[in-house]
């Protein structure tokens, strides 16, 4: 079980994107990608399912549901 910080950060780095290319896939600014790095925000509805369709991440694995 992951928290959703450190699946972003895999994610990024599986894919080899900065926060800005992130930010601009997913249509949220760069700090809001900061945040969700650094654990102080979670990834809103939107971008949850942005994730899923554009990079095949489920939700569940994003909060650390089995």
């Amino acid at each position: 079980m992951y928290p959703f910080q450190d699946v972003i950060k895999e994610l990024m780095q599986f894919k080899h994107l900065t926060r800005r290319q992130l930010a601009e896939t997913l249509g949220v600014d760069q700090t809001t990608v900061g945040q969700w790095l650094r654990g102080k925000k979670k990834p809103g509805y939107d971008s949850i399912s942005a994730l899923y369709e554009k990079f095949g991440v489920e939700p569940n694995l994003l909060f650390g549901i089995e």
